[in-house]
């Protein structure tokens, strides 16, 4: 995968745009914010129910163009699939994929480096053990795809999570749900447990792609072991 240069100046500014499962109430974004020094500014604009589609009709990209971020990681799918309703579906092969190809190009435009993130999987099982292949799979597919054409970073989320519930089985993988209102678990958006342990993934994954950002990993926070995640 391409991997990005990062400068080292006083601070780096890092725009989270997606959906609920990368925002600070029941996504990532927070566990990743903590792997990061004082060096780092992590501004997170994802929105709950957010798909490529609203996310831009009810404003939520524009902040992100005007925030003069160094780079902009931008992820969806969760929402953008069948059942959503109309103002959120896509389709993965043509409208999802030019809303994407139009974000990076804008992001670009704005002076941002564009970073692709597929989603999370939804921590759900077969039988077998096997976190079970459901309507994110082709939004995740096409974001691999336009990443290749565009020459753009790919945070493969979709892949390390897959790769963490497995390892971790059903038992444990439970650990990082969130609880709905009604008390039941929460297989998509993430607990406590699951904010901190799969932000650190995603933290792995930006080093990964923008390998100089590893200078800015706290040391004090254990982050540099913890981000031996599992082999995809």
């Amino acid at each position: 995968m391409m991997a990005l240069a990062m400068n080292s100046i006083a601070a780096t500014k890092i725009v989270l745009t997606g959906d609920s499962t990368v925002n600070d109430e029941g996504g990532w974004g927070t566990g990743f914010r903590a792997q990061f020094g004082s060096e780092v500014e992590v501004v997170n604009l994802a929105l709950n129910g957010g798909s490529s589609k609203s996310f831009r009709d009810e404003g939520a990209w524009a902040p992100a163009l005007t925030a003069k971020a160094d780079y902009i990681l931008i992820q969806f799918g969760h929402n953008d699939g069948p059942g959503k309703g109309p103002e959120r579906e896509t389709d993965p092969k043509t409208t999802y994929r030019a809303n994407l190809i139009r974000y990076i190009e804008e992001a670009r435009r704005a002076g941002a480096k564009p970073v692709l993130v597929t989603s999370i999987v939804r921590r759900v099982f077969t039988e077998d053990g096997r976190i079970k292949a459901d309507t994110l799979v082709p939004y995740v597919e096409e974001v691999r795809l336009i990443a290749a054409e565009q020459h753009v970073p790919l945070m493969d989320m979709y892949a390390v999570t897959r790769a963490q519930s497995e390892a971790l089985g059903p038992e444990k993988t439970a650990e990082l749900n969130a609880v709905t209102k009604e008390g039941k678990p929460d297989t998509t958006h993430l607990g406590d447990k699951g904010r901190r342990e799969v932000g650190i993934l995603a933290a792995k994954e930006f080093v990964r792609v923008v390998p100089a950002a590893a200078q800015f990993l706290k040391a004090s926070s254990g982050t540099q072991s913890a981000l031996s995640s599992p082999q995809r």
